[in-house]
């Protein structure tokens, strides 16, 4: 065997022996969680939540940094590019990891191939809700009524590129109507003028919604996943009346591409096990959130689906970021 090709196989030896060890012993020191997003944002306050649950199972501290700036793509690009040992960790979102790759001319990271799937740790509802002013009561009203009005209706967000904005993009292509998209510097003032009647729709998160449709101030016609929402039960999903709908958001947990299985399996048992306490469901649901803790497997499933998903309509309703 030529000299040079043994010593290569020797430093790959010596590279295995030494990743098969770290795993072992993992974690032996401080872990940081990344959050792509200012503090005191929903993301902040679960990735806090969670973080401490998992340094309980894993004997470690898990360090909170936010990292915000360019719609959490300069957080995830950090983790993107960090040693895949398992002590930098990201809490991602379906706009980080799966929308974003289509909305900017150029991302410094790949969404899918640079990093390894941990988690999903919930769904984020989002609903579809009506000013009580618009003559509609449930979603097939409201096609009928924007089709009578083509261009005279207009829905808000909590900007361009949210998924909230997409939900709207995919709700005028299914159902063939020209709501047109009123974008907002956050979910906070969009649902201020639908309270106020300044607009007269707002795709939102539920959380930012839930006491106004208690309370009659505003009319809740649908949730844009797939089947209802337990914590709304009359609430119908969008789907009843267009097949197919779905606009999931979600937070997940990713570590760098190329995480030992070892740790990815720690790291998934450490979150699964935090997202079943009763404290952490019972914080989460208040929020508005779906507690999910699944499989590695699983949530890679679901990135690819809405990554795909995601391309094909912010491409078809030419959505673009600077």
């Amino acid at each position: 065997m030529p000299l040079i090709m043994s010593r290569v196989l020797v430093a790959l030896s010596a590279f295995l022996i030494a990743m098969a060890s770290n795993a072992q012993t993992y974690p032996d020191r401080l872990i940081k969680l990344v959050v792509p997003y200012p503090p005191g944002a929903s993301t902040d306050a679960v990735g806090r939540l969670i973080g401490q649950k998992m340094a309980v199972t894993l004997g470690q501290t898990v360090l909170i940094e936010n990292r915000a700036g360019a719609s959490g793509n300069l957080g995830s690009d950090d983790v993107a590019k960090a040693p895949a040992d398992g002590y930098t960790l990201v809490l991602g979102t379906d706009a980080t990891h799966a929308a974003n790759y289509h909305l900017f001319k150029k991302l410094p990271f790949d969404p899918i191939k640079d990093f390894t799937p941990l988690t999903m740790v919930a769904k984020n509802i989002i609903v579809l809700v009506a000013n009580p002013s618009l003559p509609v009561h449930n979603v097939k009203e409201l096609i009928a009524y924007a089709k009578a009005n083509p261009g005279k209706l207009a829905y808000g967000s909590s900007g361009n590129g949210s998924p909230h904005h997409l939900a709207g993009a995919l709700f005028n292509q299914m159902a063939g109507t020209d709501i047109v998209h009123v974008p907002y510097k956050g979910g906070g003032p969009a649902v201020t003028d639908v309270l106020g009647g300044q607009i007269p729709l707002i795709y939102s998160s539920l959380v930012s919604v839930l006491p106004y449709i208690k309370a009659g101030k505003l009319t809740a016609l649908a949730v844009t996943e797939k089947t209802r929402y337990v914590g709304l039960p009359d609430v119908p999903a969008m789907a009843e009346t267009l097949p197919g709908f779905e606009m999931s958001s979600w937070l997940a947990l990713f570590g760098p591409a190329g995480l030992p299985a070892p740790i990815v399996e720690k790291l998934n048992h450490a979150a699964v096990d935090a997202l079943k306490s009763p404290d952490v469901k019972a914080t989460l649901e208040a929020a508005g959130l779906v507690p999910v803790g699944n499989t590695p497997a699983q949530l890679a499933a679901q990135q690819k689906a809405d990554f795909e998903r995601r391309g094909k309509l912010i491409k078809s309703a030419g959505i673009e970021m600077d």
